[in-house]
Formats: C-alpha cells, structure tokens, sequence
C-alpha cells in the first residue's frame, strides 16, 4: 500500500506524546567524541558528527492518514536528554510519547531515564524520528527500536540509505504529520536531514539545520555539512514558521522568541 506523504499519524488510543532529542554545544562531533551521558529536562545542546554508519537496506512502511482538528491538539511536553557532546528529545503529549534523534550508541539507557522523568516507558513511545544521518544522531536507533517494540521509525528519504534499523523506516517530508508533529525538510547539513515542529506547542526541533551559541542561534556547522549553501536556504525556510522554542542537536534550548532570532540569522545569510 502506498503512503500518503500529507499525513502520518498513529492514534494509539493514549494520548501523550514524547520525544526525545540529543543537543549539546556546537562542537565536531565523531564516534570518538567523548560522550558524558546525563539525562537532564530541557537544557543543554552539543556538536554535529561526520557520517559513518552501516548502511541498512530499509523500505517504506505506511500508516492510516487519521483526521484530526488541530485546534483540540495539546502542546507537547519536551524532555532534553543530555549526552554531554550531542542531544535527544523525548516529546509527551497525553500518555505518548514520540523520541526525536537517538544519539550515539549506548544512548537507550539516557533516552528511557528521559521517558520516566515525564512518567513514561518503552510501551508508550509510537514514534522514533531521526533527523539526520550522523551517528551522533542515528546510533542508538537500534536499540532504541528493540525496546520500543510498537514503534515506527522516520526519517527523511535521502538520509534512509544511511541509518541501520531493524524495522523498515518511513520516508517522511514537507507537509508529512507524524503524531500531529510537522515535518519539514531542510536539507544541506545532509541530503535527507528534516526538522520537526509542534504547532500546538510552539516547539522547532532543528536537529542540526540549526545550531544553538551564546543563548541565541547559529546555521549548520560548515565543518560537518554536505551543502552549505543548501543549509543556508534551509535556515531561511525555517525563518518562514512560527515558534517560540527551538532546540538543537548541539547548543542550549532557545525559550522565548525563538523564531525572531532565527528570522534575524536567515537575514544575515
């Protein structure tokens, strides 16, 4: 059956939402990096990895597009969970949750405290989104999807080749809604790399099309992007949404006006 790219949304009759995503500062990140785990709530972000991984031969799957009036949809509740170089984020919303990046190998154990702290567990999570390639993004994506056996894995189609996974993953995209979450491409830091917005809550999840510096906010790191003048035009399309709260895979959590700064580093570029 062929997916329809408008909508992906899985209703498990619960209703919370979680997701976690690995950030920390913007520092070069390798599977050499040390890696300090700590789960912490919504705090610190980190550095952006080369991509080394083990190719995994995936296909798509595809889910029911459900209807839903975004106007009932509640806010997600963020969780940060801190590996010290690299970020995850667990995103809840009625006795859900949703985890966005996955961080190195190794990580489950951080992501699973982060699942708690917001009183959740491996059974709630439907949703395991992956922002880009790198392993500093991808590497516990295994281990994460054997602990959450209910859940379904994302990523953007041209990143997919690149990321291991025991289960297929679903291509997603601009205009794709996984769990009432929209996905936008933004491309440049990888082929396939996508962020994830909340309306409802006003949450930008940039992975690492963005980067958080000095309490405001900074593009890709040229060092580790594949195109940086394609992830250029992608911060100046994520200047065209509304937010007030972006975190990164690498840097602290901008809370408050969040998308006025990103509107004023799209206009520097």
């Amino acid at each position: 059956m062929t997916m329809s790219r408008r909508a992906f949304m899985l209703d498990l009759g619960k209703g919370t939402l979680a997701v976690a995503v690995f950030g920390l500062g913007v520092v070069a990140c390798s599977e050499d990096d040390p890696v300090s785990p700590t789960s912490t709530p919504s705090t610190s972000p980190e550095s952006t990895a080369p991509p080394t991984t083990t190719p995994a031969t995936t296909s798509p799957q595809t889910t029911n597009p459900v209807t839903t009036n975004p106007l009932a949809v509640e806010a997600v509740q963020w969780e940060r969970v801190n590996l010290g170089f690299v970020s995850a984020y667990v995103l809840a919303r009625n006795g859900e949750a949703a985890i966005v990046d996955t961080g190195v190998s190794g990580s489950e154990g951080d992501i699973a405290s982060s699942l708690a702290a917001v009183g959740l567990g491996w059974g709630d999570v439907g949703h395991v989104i992956v922002t880009h390639l790198h392993p500093d993004h991808q590497g516990s994506l295994p281990a994460v999807m054997n602990a959450a056996g209910g859940a379904t894995a994302y990523a953007g189609a041209g990143d997919i080749p690149e990321i291991s996974s025991p289960r297929p993953i679903t291509p997603v995209g601009d205009g794709d809604m996984v769990f009432d979450l929209e996905i936008i491409d933004t491309p440049g830091h990888t082929p396939g790399h996508i962020s994830v917005l909340d309306p409802a809550g006003g949450l930008l999840v940039a992975g690492d099309a963005l980067n958080g510096a000095d309490g405001g906010v900074i593009g890709a790191n040229p060092e580790f992007t594949a195109d940086i003048v394609m992830a250029d035009q992608s911060v100046q399309k994520l200047a065209t949404f509304t937010f007030e709260t972006v975190v990164f895979g690498h840097g602290e959590p901008v809370v408050g006006l969040a998308s006025q700064q990103v509107a004023g580093l799209a206009a520097s570029i």
